[in-house]
C-alpha cells in the first residue's frame, strides 16, 4: 500500500511543526524531511510506519542558566539578589546626599546591626491570625473517612464537603482546631477529627519615609515591625525618626511605635499586619549628642517637652565620678555654652541641637607614688596633697647592705614631657638649618645632600628615644625635701661596686669599682676609644641621676681634665665625633647630643 499525498503532507507537517516547537534549525527541518521520504520509500506502503513521533526529536538546545545549578528561570533569577546592584541600576551611594559623620550614632540604632531578619521561628506562632490564602489540613476516621487540604478563601471561609463553609479569618491559629471540630461533629457525632494549619500566607507591606531602601517587601503577618524596617536597611541615622513609626492601613494611621520604648523597657506592641500595610517612618525630631563621659553615648530624640537634663541623665547614664557637665549649641541664633554641676544639669531646659559632655572634674588631692630601683615592701602609696618626700620615705622600707638611700632621684612625668619638648625644638632647629644652609659651589652641593640624609636619620631615630624625666633632689648624701607630684616614681639605686663604661668605646662592659683609678682607667679597662670617638665629650653619670661632663684633650668645648672622681655606681658614656660641613650644624647636632643623653641615658650616634 502506498502513502497517499495527503498523508505524507501531514507527516511532513507534524514534523515540521514538532521541530519548530522543539527549536531545531533550517538544516534539521530539511534533514528530517529527507529521513521520512526515505522510509515511506522502504516501508512498502505502511502507513503506520511512516510517522514521526514528536517525542523521537532532539531537544538539547537549552538556555546555559537551565542547566548551570543556579535558581533561575530561563535568563532571569529567581531568588533574592542579596543587595546586588545591576548595571546602570541607582544605588545608596548616588542617591543620598552626602552628609558629614556624626558625632555620636543615634541611640537604639544597634537594634539594626546584624543578619536577625533572617532568623525566622520554625515553627507557626499560636497568635497567628488566620487569613486568605492559608492552607489547613484535615483528616477524619470512623463512622466517615476524609481527608484533604483546605484553603481560606477570600470569604475567610474554608468548605468541607456535606459539612459546608467554615468561617476562620482572624481566628488565632491556636483555635482553629476546636473551631473546625465543633463545627464537624454537628454533623458527625462518631468521628476522629485531626486538624492541622499547614502554611500561613504572606503578606505584602510597603516601608516609606527616612529609610535606607523604601519600597514593597513580604513577610509574615506576625512578623515584627523591626523585621520589616531591617528589611528596608533601617531607618536613615540623619533623617529618619526612632520615636515615631507609624502603622497604616487604608490610609488610616492604626498604630504608632516609639523604638525607645523596646530599647529600655522591651516593650514593642504586637501587630498583625495585612497586605497593603504602610510602614511610615517620620522625620527626625529634636536631637541632643552626648559626646563623652556617660555609658550611652549617643544622639538622642525628644519630643519637645522632653528637652532636659534630667531626662537627658536617664538615657544617657553618666559615669559614677561625673560631678560637671559642658552645654553648647545655639540660643536665639547666638553660640551658647555653659558649664554646669550634675545637679543644675538636672533642671536645665535644653534645645534641639545642644552638645553635651560629661566631665569628672575633681580637685585631685590624692596622689599616688610609686616605687623603683631596690627597696622592699609595697611598691604603691596613696598620699594627700601637698606631702613631702621626706614624709613618705619614713613609710619605704630598705635594706641598708643592697640599697644606696643617699643617691635617690625622682622620674617626674612632667619634667620628662619638658625634656621631651626641648628636645623636638632643637630638632626643628637642625632641621631648618640643614636644609636652609647656603652653597657655595656644586661639588658642595653633593656633600650636603649627603649630610642631609644622615641628619635626617639622626633627628628620625632622635625622636624615638624617650626622656626619663629625671630630678636631681641628692647631693653628697643630702636629700632635699621637695613636694610630690601625682605619678612621681622615687628611685632608690643598688648599692653597687660596679662602674659601666659605654658608648664610643671598643669594648662597652662594667668593671669594679676601684678607688686609685681614675676615668682614663676605666676607658682603658674598656678597649679604648673607637675611630667615631670624641675625648673632648665624656659624660658622667653618677648614681643620684646628675650629669657631669669630662674631657681628656684640651679642645673646642672644653679643657683637659682627666681628674674626674669616679665613684662606685657611675656611668661613663663617650659621645661621638660629629663631622659636618656646618659648624651652627655641629653645635645644634652636639646640643641634641648632650640633651638626650642626659635626659634619657642614650649615647645617639
Amino acid at each position: 500500500m502506498k502513502i497517499t499525498f495527503p498523508v505524507l503532507s501531514l507527516v511532513l507537517f507534524t514534523l515540521f511543526f514538532s521541530a519548530l516547537v522543539s527549536g531545531q534549525s533550517l538544516e534539521q527541518l530539511q534533514a528530517l524531511r529527507n529521513q521520512a521520504q526515505q522510509k515511506s520509500a522502504t516501508t512498502g506502503g505502511d502507513s503506520s510506519a511512516s510517522t514521526v513521533s514528536p517525542m523521537d526529536l532532539s531537544t538539547d538546545i537549552t538556555l546555559p542558566s537551565m542547566s548551570s545549578g543556579t535558581n533561575s528561570v530561563g535568563r532571569y533569577y529567581s531568588q533574592p539578589r542579596q543587595g546586588m546592584s545591576l548595571p546602570g541600576e541607582p544605588t545608596i551611594e548616588s542617591v543620598y546626599p552626602s552628609t558629614p559623620q556624626m558625632a555620636a550614632p543615634p541611640y537604639a540604632s544597634n537594634l539594626f546591626i546584624g543578619g536577625f531578619e533572617s532568623e525566622r521561628a520554625s515553627g507557626l506562632n499560636e497568635d497567628y491570625l488566620i487569613a486568605p490564602g492559608d492552607k489547613i489540613s484535615i483528616w477524619m476516621w470512623g463512622a466517615v473517612n476524609y481527608s484533604g487540604v483546605a484553603t481560606v478563601d477570600n470569604q475567610g471561609n474554608i468548605f468541607i464537603p456535606n459539612i459546608g463553609p467554615i468561617h476562620l479569618a482572624n481566628a488565632p491559629a491556636s483555635s482553629v482546631n476546636s473551631i473546625v471540630q465543633q463545627r464537624i461533629r454537628q454533623v458527625y457525632t462518631d468521628v476522629n477529627i485531626y486538624i492541622n494549619l499547614l502554611t500561613s500566607t504572606p503578606v505584602s507591606v510597603f516601608i516609606s519615609g527616612p529609610v535606607i531602601r523604601p519600597g514593597q517587601y513580604a513577610g509574615q503577618a506576625s512578623d515584627s515591625i523591626l523585621y520589616y524596617l531591617r528589611r528596608a536597611g533601617g531607618i536613615d541615622f540623619h533623617r529618619g525618626s526612632f520615636r515615631i513609626i507609624e502603622i497604616k492601613r487604608a490610609g488610616e494611621s492604626i498604630q504608632t511605635i516609639d523604638l525607645y520604648q523596646f530599647a529600655r523597657h522591651g516593650r514593642l506592641p504586637e501587630h498583625q499586619f495585612k497586605d497593603g500595610d504602610v510602614i511610615l517612618v517620620h522625620p527626625i525630631g529634636n536631637t541632643v549628642t552626648v559626646t563623652s563621659g556617660a555609658k550611652n553615648s549617643f544622639t538622642f530624640e525628644f519630643l519637645t517637652e522632653e528637652l532636659s537634663g534630667g531626662l537627658l541623665n536617664e538615657f544617657a547614664i553618666p559615669n559614677n565620678a561625673v560631678n560637671h557637665v559642658a552645654i553648647s549649641g545655639l540660643r536665639d541664633g547666638e553660640q551658647f555654652a555653659k558649664y554646669l554641676t550634675t545637679k543644675q544639669f538636672e533642671s536645665t531646659y535644653l534645645k534641639a541641637g545642644d552638645i553635651v559632655a560629661y566631665s569628672e572634674d575633681h580637685e585631685q588631692n590624692i596622689y599616688k607614688i610609686n616605687i623603683a630601683g631596690s627597696f622592699a615592701g609595697q611598691s604603691k602609696f596613696m598620699v594627700e596633697k601637698g606631702t613631702r618626700i621626706h614624709q613618705l620615705l619614713d613609710y619605704i622600707a630598705v635594706n641598708p647592705q643592697t640599697s644606696d638611700a643617699d643617691n635617690i632621684y625622682l622620674l617626674r612625668k612632667s619634667v620628662a614631657l619638658k625634656q621631651a619638648e626641648i628636645i623636638e625644638e632643637s630638632l626643628q632647629r637642625l632641621e631648618r638649618s640643614i636644609y636652609t644652609a647656603p652653597i657655595s659651589s656644586s661639588g658642595e652641593g653633593a656633600i650636603r645632600v649627603q649630610e642631609a640624609q644622615l641628619v635626617s636619620d639622626f633627628i628620625a631615630r632622635a625622636r624615638e628615644v624617650e626622656p626619663l624625666g629625671k630630678v636631681i633632689i641628692s647631693e653628697d648624701g643630702k636629700l632635699a625635701n621637695v613636694l610630690l607630684e601625682h605619678d612621681d616614681t622615687i628611685f632608690i639605686p643598688s648599692a653597687t661596686d660596679l662602674v659601666h663604661v659605654g658608648g664610643e668605646v671598643l669594648l662597652p662592659q662594667s668593671v669594679v669599682f676601684n678607688n686609685e683609678a681614675d676615668i682614663e682607667d676605666y676607658l682603658a679597662w674598656a678597649g679604648g676609644f673607637t675611630q667615631r670617638a670624641d675625648s673632648e665629650r665624656i659624660l658622667v653619670i653618677k648614681k643620684n641621676g646628675n650629669v657631669k661632663i669630662a674631657s681628656l684633650d684640651e679642645g673646642f668645648w672644653f679643657k683637659g681634665e682627666s681628674d674626674s672622681t669616679i665613684e662606685a655606681g657611675d656611668q661613663v658614656v663617650v659621645l661621638p665625633s660629629i663631622e659636618v660641613k656646618s659648624l651652627q650644624a655641629i653645635k645644634d647636632i652636639t646640643q641634641i647630643i648632650y640633651q638626650i643623653a642626659v635626659a634619657a641615658n642614650v649615647a645617639l650616634d
